[in-house]
């Protein structure tokens, strides 16, 4: 499962995402399942978050960028340097309402 967002609503999700601090950090592990736990629980608790990736070299940054946004069903937002923002819609408890198509 996979959202797609349109411009708009990448739009307006940056700009809520810019004053946030990254909750999550990934290392030198990589993708574990005890990450992907933590991220899903986070998820769906904040909707839009952060994530520093500590990898080196950008084609392994964004290969883990790209298997956690796939691995958690979430849309990739944006993506700064070591930074990733994700977004994905509570099952319950919606807090984030994205402006129409």
């Amino acid at each position: 499962m996979s959202i797609v967002l349109t411009s708009a609503q990448n739009r307006f999700l940056r700009g809520i995402a810019h004053d946030l601090k990254a909750l999550l950090q990934i290392g030198g592990k990589g993708v574990t399942p005890a990450f992907l736990a933590e991220l899903d629980e986070v998820l769906e608790r904040h909707e839009l978050i952060k994530v520093k990736v500590g990898a080196e070299d950008r084609e392994t940054r964004d290969a883990l960028i790209d298997e956690l946004a796939k691995a958690s069903g979430s849309a990739l937002v944006q993506r700064i340097g070591h930074v990733a923002v994700l977004y994905r819609p509570a099952k319950e408890h919606r807090q984030i309402v994205l402006p129409r198509g």
